[in-house]
């Protein structure tokens, strides 16, 4: 993480570690139907520039040049992926990350309609529970992220589920529109 937008990069290993375990993903009732309407378009991989962009779009961020720059290159390299979604052929919101073995490591979302970084989230998971990944890595815990069913674990615990995650060899899937 860069500390602003133009700061020293950092590295940063919180303990406790937030994750989202796959098998307890919950989904609120008024989003499962959100996402069951249909409201958005989703794809993976086609905005990827343009998902980070996004995200670093905030008063206070963490995602530097360097930053965009470096995920950019783990992007064209088939390691960094974006979820997308579409409203009216407009990226109304997203998320991206890194993706290692059966690991993936969620990095930043945005929304520029209501719940369109949720959907994206929800897409996430069905992605990864048919890939194989065993582990969402979200870093921090947040409110917005509880109400998915994240935890907080030790580190030597995540540790475990890292060692044991990057082991298995996860698909993310073609760049495609689900």
């Amino acid at each position: 993480m860069a500390d602003g937008a133009g700061g020293t990069i950092g590295w940063y290993s919180p303990d406790p570690r937030a994750i989202i375990p796959l098998e307890n993903f919950h989904i609120p009732k008024t989003l499962a139907r959100r996402v069951r309407a249909g409201r958005y378009r989703v794809t993976t991989d086609r905005a990827f520039g343009d998902v980070i962009g996004a995200c670093a779009e905030r008063e206070e961020t963490w995602i530097s040049r360097e930053i965009i720059d470096a995920y950019s290159g783990l992007h064209g390299s088939g390691f960094a992926h974006s979820v997308e979604c579409w409203k009216d052929r407009e990226l109304a919101g997203g998320l991206y990350g890194v993706a290692l073995g059966g690991a993936f490591f969620g990095e930043s979302m945005f929304s520029r309609s209501a719940d369109a970084s949720k959907v994206a989230l929800v897409h996430l998971v069905g992605l990864l529970r048919s890939g194989g990944f065993t582990l969402l890595d979200i870093q921090f815990m947040t409110p917005h992220l509880a109400r998915f069913g994240a935890v907080e674990i030790p580190r030597s615990e995540y540790l475990s589920l890292l060692d044991s995650g990057l082991k298995i060899p996860g698909k993310f899937g073609d760049s495609k529109e689900i």
